[in-house]
């Protein structure tokens, strides 16, 4: 038994150890295992660490919110945060624009530095510095925003570096965040993420500081840096690799080990019993037992396989004891079918020309059975000096069955023209032969003809055959729509009726079997009879043999290599006179 590699042209004797390794089940196993893991790892990864980061953010921006919202409850009992609020406000309004683009120069700072000196500006930066130096958030202040400008104002920051927002120090910022901290309802944490280009991604987090009426004077804002969150990230991520990559590898171990072990040793010990039992068999030993000798118990479907592989084993043995008898049988009936072939053609006239001292007219016919035997048949023969004998009839079914029918038929119709000049009465004495005994019930379509030679008059009957085509002297041949009775054998007591086809000298008769017009191509389509009218009339004044050349050759192109279903038969007959 020869494996084909799709990986390689070679066969598994070709390959060397390397090579069958290479393409080993587990190794294919291993690595399908290995690359499962590592995607369903990577899935994995990916809704961890947006879990992770989405846990880590959450978290930061809890502490911040909480942070602000702490500072703000003591703000709000140590010290008058409305006064210091609405005067800071009020000094920012008041400037002109030429005067508010001086912001972070030494006059603007000095402008306003009087604010730094009040005991209540002193007190807010001291609550404040406390929360800032006893958390992980990067500032924490007093401001304002100012939705006319959608700036915020800076109250005080307890920043003590470079970096201090001194009162009325504003910057732009983003409307949407200005209008969710007015509009914010206390049901969630307050908080607004964006990137600055002095911080880059900060958070900001913050609660509202309000007077007795209700009206915000300010906010308490703490800002987070988010590089927290991406170094979080990174230790995440690197302890996931790194326990990702063990757990990955542990699996694909233990998952080759216990795969060679269930199945590939196994299917290896079935694929060598079954290389050994193709070596016997070629050696020419009959009785075998490379199977049967196979001890696998995996307990699932390699375990059945075995077992069947045995079973086959088994059952091929009884087939070669039964072969060497089914095949002498088949000879036998191969060659039954060939003499049968060889009868059926020997009852049919077949050489040519059939009457070589009658120069009046010319015949030929040929039969192509669909298989050994079959159904259709043609006859003719020389009733007296003057009469000619015309018969061609297709018998229903195939094989065997119909040859048989075939043959009793012809020599029915045969022995009634001898008794008979009248192609209607010939059908109706064969009809009442045939449906006397016929209990298969079947039958056989004819088209009869008997001719006069000396005058040329063709008298016809039809029972259920094709239409036959006529040439009038050189003319194209036309199919001639003749009357129709029942086919032979279909119900006894039928009437046939004869018509008349009057040949001149020249004029030529075509008939065939519906195996002609109903030549199918592998598409499904038909040949027809248009195309057969057409083939006829390639060359009307060829040879009857030629004609009938030319109608196989159009069949056989139409078809091609299509399979042939039924017997194709086909006659022709030219009037010459006298």
């Amino acid at each position: 038994m020869i494996w084909r590699i799709s990986m390689s042209e070679k066969t598994v004797r070709e390959m060397n150890d390397v090579e069958k390794r290479h393409h080993s089940l587990s190794a294919r196993v291993f690595h399908s295992t290995l690359l499962g893991a590592i995607v369903l790892g990577v899935v994995s990864l990916a809704i961890g660490l947006g879990l992770y980061t989405y846990a880590l953010l959450r978290s930061y921006i809890s502490e911040s919110f909480n942070l602000s919202n702490s500072a703000a409850c003591i703000l709000k009992k140590v010290v008058d945060v409305e006064s210091l609020s609405n005067e800071v406000m009020q000094a920012y309004k008041n400037q002109s624009e030429a005067e508010l683009n001086e912001v972070g120069s030494e006059a603007y700072k000095k402008r306003f530095s009087y604010f730094t000196q009040r005991d209540d500006y002193k007190l807010i930066c001291s609550v404040l510095s406390d929360f800032l130096s006893s958390s992980n958030v990067q500032a924490i202040y007093l401001a304002m925003y100012d939705r006319e400008s959608s700036s915020i104002v800076y109250i005080a920051d307890p920043d003590e570096t470079e970096n201090i927002c001194l009162p009325c120090d504003w910057e732009k910022t983003d409307k949407k965040a200005i209008d969710a901290f007015f509009s914010w309802d206390g049901s969630s944490m307050l908080y607004d993420i964006e990137k600055t280009e002095k911080w880059g991604w900060i958070c900001t987090s913050g609660v509202p500081v309000k007077n007795k009426s209700g009206e915000i004077v300010s906010f308490v804002l703490s800002d987070i840096s988010l590089l927290n969150v991406r170094e979080g990230m990174k230790n995440f991520l690197f302890q996931y690799l790194i326990a990702m990559l063990l757990l990955v590898n542990i699996v694909g171990i233990v998952s080759a080990k216990r795969m060679k072990k269930y199945v590939v040793t196994p299917i290896n010990l079935i694929a060598s019993a079954a290389q050994k039992y193709v070596d016997d068999k070629k050696n020419g030993k009959t009785l075998t037992e490379q199977f049967s000798s196979l001890n696998i118990r995996t307990g699932d479907e390699v375990e059945n396989l075995g077992l069947i592989m045995e079973d086959m084993e088994k059952d091929l043995s009884e087939y070669e004891k039964n072969l060497t008898k089914v095949t002498a049988e088949k000879e036998r009936i191969g060659t039954e079918l060939a003499l049968a072939n060889r009868i059926q053609v020997d009852m049919l006239p077949n050489i040519y020309p059939a009457f070589p001292d009658r120069p009046e007219f010319d015949i030929y016919a040929k039969m192509n059975p669909a298989r050994e035997v079959g159904g259709d048949f043609y006859d003719y023969f020389l009733i007296d000096d003057d009469h000619l004998y015309l018969v061609m009839a297709d018998v229903s079914g195939k094989g065997v069955p119909a040859a048989l029918f075939m043959m009793a038929s012809k020599i029915i119709l045969g022995n009634n023209a001898l008794a008979e000049k009248s192609p209607a009465k010939i059908l109706e004495k064969t009809n009442e032969i045939i449906c006397s005994n016929n209990r298969e019930n079947m039958f056989v379509t004819v088209w009869l003809g008997i001719l006069e030679i000396s005058t040329g008059k063709l008298t016809c009957a039809n029972a259920g055959h094709e239409y036959p085509a006529v040439s009038e002297a050189g003319k194209n041949f036309e199919l001639l729509h003749d009357p129709h009775g029942l086919v032979v054998g279909g119900m006894a007591g039928m009437k046939y009726k004869d018509y008349v086809i009057q040949l001149k000298k020249g004029s030529k008769v075509f008939v065939y079997t519906d195996g002609v017009p109903e030549a199918t191509a592998s598409s499904q389509e038909m040949y027809g009879t248009d195309r057969m009218v057409e083939a006829l009339n390639q060359n009307v004044s060829a040879t009857t043999e030629n004609i009938l050349a030319n109608v196989r050759s159009s069949v056989d192109g139409f078809v091609k290599d299509a399979e042939q279903f039924d017997d194709l038969t086909m006659m022709c007959l030219e009037y010459i006179g006298s």
